[in-house]
């Protein structure tokens, strides 16, 4: 059973969201919070697999509360939002969230979000994926790191492997690209972020270009 907890400070989204959720067999929402500190609060107290956040909130919003929750705890965010900006994507990939969400989602995509994200994957299809990190990395300043002072870490197929996430391959596609099993590349993606301290796929992609393995088009 996958456990959520649902954070929006609209009690009318919290119900539809909650209704659409319960309805699964396999889905139980086990807490609701109205704001951040009681979102943190549910999740610590609950230990949800998932916690959905809206991005926008009295007093602490969604965005500090990811932080607060993606260090402390296990449970991976999926943030909502009215606003699809790239900034507030930028914001929540950074603090740690596996997915974004805009609030009139349909009815079947909000429940797959939650299953691909509790099962360890990140949410962005790869064509958004390629599309939204080239986008904030050609608006944000550089972090200053180059390959050779953070992948050194890593071995050259997991650096390749890192280089075809950037360009949002699957799975299939890098074990395709690199003429290996599948099975092998999840060992060198689990790899990549096992070494460079990464959530999930997403965080990884984004890793890819602020080291400069790939460079914006």
């Amino acid at each position: 059973m996958i456990r959520v907890v649902l954070a929006d400070d609209q009690e009318l989204v919290r119900s539809g969201f909650t209704m659409i959720l319960d309805a699964q067999p396999d889905i139980e929402v086990v807490a609701e919070a109205g704001d951040g500190a009681a979102a943190i609060a549910a999740v610590r107290e609950n230990d949800p697999d998932v916690v959905l956040l809206d991005i926008r909130m009295p007093g602490m919003d969604g965005i500090e509360a990811a932080k607060a929750v993606c260090a402390e705890t296990r449970a991976r965010a999926i943030m909502l939002t009215t606003f699809d900006q790239d900034d507030y994507v930028y914001d929540a990939l950074y603090a740690g969230a596996s997915g974004f969400l805009l609030k009139d989602v349909r009815r079947d995509d909000l429940v797959h979000a939650v299953r691909v994200v509790a099962a360890g994957e990140s949410l962005l299809a790869p064509a958004v994926t390629r599309r939204l990190i080239s986008d904030i990395t050609r608006n944000r300043p550089r972090s200053g790191n180059t390959p050779s002072d953070r992948l050194t870490v890593l071995t050259e197929r997991e650096r390749e492997t890192l280089r075809l996430l950037g360009r949002g391959l699957s799975n299939a596609e890098i074990a395709a690209a690199m003429v290996v099993s599948e099975h092998t590349v999840k060992t060198h993606v689990s790899n990549v972020l096992s070494k460079l301290g990464l959530r999930d796929r997403v965080q990884a992609v984004i890793a890819a270009y602020e080291t400069r393995l790939i460079e914006p088009s």
